[in-house]
């Protein structure tokens, strides 16, 4: 029915509900994605422009200062740049990013994801996953194409191919994280399109345990890789002191130069971890340091991570201990990978165990690519570890240790039950073997021990069982039993006779000697009457 005004006009007709919430929800998303890129932006940027003030030497403006503050917010995200103020003049490309300035951006728009998919009344309409995903990331890529440009007129213009796709890659995965953070992290469903046995296959506890086992195993890895650097940062600690205060002489230099070695820690972590692995980590086109043997690097640039490079020469024990992080990681893959059940078979624990190695694998290939990079031309072209053969390095050591480690802890878990008399508790029978009566007596043999002298000894008491064996008897002749008559208010009973039962059955049994009463007994206790309540 349309409705008209006092003077016979129409009214304008209303909107829908939806697009009445939806609109202002979406618009809010794009900003909260655009805020995300301009937060990270403006955190680099004052950092950058208070080290430009402090700076004795300051050799640009401040535009300069936010020029390589827009690159250094491009290389958080795996962005590389080009530097063509070089001593050759030929340009060199910039591409190692610090692992730790890039969880800047991540955590802005995973957090801009998650208030996106949050409702703040409780009558508006939540956005759907893909809607609120859309929104966010074109704000925040909006931003990233900008910064593009503007960076370009500064001294470290980025590569734009390298850009079209580093900041899409890093912008999806953590706005995919904030989205799937905020609706609970669900495991399912999964999509339609795929088969019914690839769906069914997928929710089996297997993988979950994998990515735990993995998981586990990667963390190891990081670990021994941060203790293998630190030991050598300490084993080196006169070099490295010394190359920290050769670079420069002012505090804010030496405060830039201590910011960009902090940041760089979690690539160090990956190179220490690719170093005990065994393929070690590239020092330029043709030197590689390893546990067997560190041929030297003459060009490298003073710097107090690199000070702390093992000693020219072939390899000592001291190197060779680093082999310790990956035993220790396969260990650990294997121990998460062992279900607390006893029906899952051997086979099913070292699939899952292989699994868990797979992604191990996975995983430290990805933190290899990430750590790495080119530093220059020339020498310093191939900088950090090879993705693919810290990948292959870090399954063939977790898988070799993982399977039979991860079989024999089942096996230790699932052990029998062994009785007082060294009987197998499993060979009573097919049913529930942990309520058998030989797991009972040691539950209660331990729990009269640990009673002391509260549980008496009842052990003695009881006759040790005899074994009945079955024998042949003749069956017994049918009697005829007479008929009994229905008598009101009383039940008939019918008698069987003919069932030849043992009289020692039937006898009493003597009354159990105790040792010891259950408690002491009470001295001077008064008995009170109970008194009964007044009436009401």
């Amino acid at each position: 029915m349309t409705q008209v005004t006092e003077r016979g006009t129409p009214l304008p007709a209303a909107p829908r509900a939806g697009v009445r919430r939806r609109s202002p929800a979406a618009a809010a998303c794009v900003v909260g994605g655009a805020v995300a890129a301009g937060l990270g932006l403006g955190f680099l940027a004052v950092l950058v422009i208070v080290l430009w003030i402090s700076s004795p030497y300051p050799d640009s403006g401040p535009g300069g200062a936010l020029h390589l503050a827009a690159g250094l917010w491009l290389l958080a995200h795996g962005t590389e740049l080009v530097r063509y103020d070089t001593l050759s003049g030929v340009p060199a490309p910039v591409g190692m990013t610090p692992m730790l300035l890039v969880a800047l951006p991540v955590l802005l728009m995973r957090r801009a994801a998650r208030l996106g998919s949050a409702a703040e009344e409780d009558d508006e309409e939540v956005l759907p996953a893909a809607a609120v995903f859309s929104a966010v990331l074109c704000g925040y890529l909006a931003v990233g194409a900008l910064a593009t440009v503007y960076a370009a007129g500064g001294p470290m213009p980025a590569d734009p191919i390298s850009a079209a796709w580093h900041i899409p890659l890093v912008a999806v995965l953590a706005a995919a994280g904030g989205v799937w953070g905020a609706r609970g992290r669900p495991l399912g469903p999964l999509p339609s399109w795929l088969p019914g046995g690839v769906r069914k296959a997928f929710v089996r506890p297997r993988y979950a345990l994998a990515l735990r086992a993995g998981a586990g195993g990667s963390l190891v890895l990081l670990g021994g890789g941060a203790l293998v650097v630190g030991a050598s940062l300490a084993w080196h600690g006169t070099e490295v002191q010394a190359s920290f205060l050769s670079l420069t002489g002012v505090w804010s230099g030496r405060f830039a130069v201590l910011l960009l070695a902090l940041t760089l820690i979690p690539n160090a972590m990956v190179w220490g971890a690719a170093y005990g692995l065994g393929p070690g980590f590239a020092l330029g086109s043709d030197v590689t340091a390893t546990p067997l043997g560190f041929p030297g690097a003459p060009g490298l640039p003073r710097f107090p991570l690199l000070a702390a490079l093992p000693a020219e020469g072939p390899g000592t024990p001291l190197t060779w201990a680093a082999a310790g992080v990956p035993v220790v990681a396969g260990l650990a893959v294997g121990w998460f990978a062992v279900r607390r059940a006893r029906e899952v078979s051997y086979g099913e624990t070292a699939l899952t165990a292989a699994l868990g190695a797979v992604v191990c694998g996975l995983t430290m290939a990805g933190l290899a690519a990430a750590s790495a990079g080119p530093l220059g031309s020339r020498r310093l072209s191939e900088f950090g570890p090879v993705w693919w053969t810290t990948g292959v390095a870090a399954f063939a050591w977790t898988a070799a240790l993982a399977v039979p480690v991860a079989v024999a802890v089942h096996a230790w878990r699932t052990r029998p039950a062994i009785g007082p008399e060294g009987a197998d508790v499993d060979e009573v029978g097919d049913g529930d073997r942990w309520h058998d009566s030989g797991v009972r007596e040691i539950r209660w043999a331990a729990l009269r021990k640990a009673a002391g002298a509260l549980v008496p000894e009842m052990a003695a008491a009881v006759p040790p069982a005899v074994p009945v064996v079955p024998v042949a008897a003749p069956a017994p002749e049918p009697v005829a039993v007479p008929a009994v008559p229905a008598v009101p208010g009383r039940r008939a009973v019918t008698v069987v006779s003919g069932l030849d039962l043992d009289p020692g059955l039937l006898a009493p049994k003597p009354a159990e000697p105790v040792s010891a009463p259950l408690a002491p007994p009470v001295v001077g206790a008064r008995v009170l009457a109970r008194r009964k309540p007044p009436p009401e």
